[in-house]
């Protein structure tokens, strides 16, 4: 549910700050840090609680803030390369594959040599600050307007 909603809740923001503040920039790349940022903050209740109450509601809201990053995220190959949109999406869909076929092996492989669910959470949790750093690089309007028709 709390995915669903983050979903919804990303597309209608973004629009709304664009359609607001007229900023490419506010409406994709902060909203994607608020994600990722929000996403790290209720990661971090996981590593440093048993109570599963607790755990359940986080991982909600971590689903939620992660998924809150979609709609904005797809929506920046066409802000940055409007006419090479379908090969910038296809290239961000294969990354996007990738991660999703090696995650999993690579987070088992952590618990099974470590015995532990925190290492591969706080890896996790790493590389969602990581992406929220890389989010600053990224300039939608700038690249936008210097991307001339050939």
């Amino acid at each position: 549910m709390g995915g669903v909603v983050g979903d919804g809740v990303g597309a209608a923001v973004s629009d709304y700050i664009y359609r607001r503040a007229g900023s490419l920039q506010a409406a994709r790349r902060n909203l994607i840090i608020v994600g990722m940022v929000g996403a790290f903050v209720f990661l971090v209740p996981i590593v440093l609680t048993h109570d599963l109450t607790t755990v359940a509601i986080c991982l909600s809201l971590a689903f939620f803030f992660s998924e809150l990053v979609v709609a904005p995220i797809w929506a920046v190959p066409m802000d940055i390369g409007p006419h090479y949109a379908g090969t910038a999406s296809g290239m961000m869909n294969f990354g996007f594959g990738i991660a999703g076929i090696l995650s999993p092996l690579v987070f088992g492989a952590a618990v099974d040599m470590t015995g532990s669910w925190s290492i591969p959470f706080c890896a996790s949790l790493a590389l969602l600050l990581v992406g929220a750093g890389l989010s600053f690089f990224m300039h939608p309007k700038k690249s936008s307007q210097a991307n001339g028709r050939r």
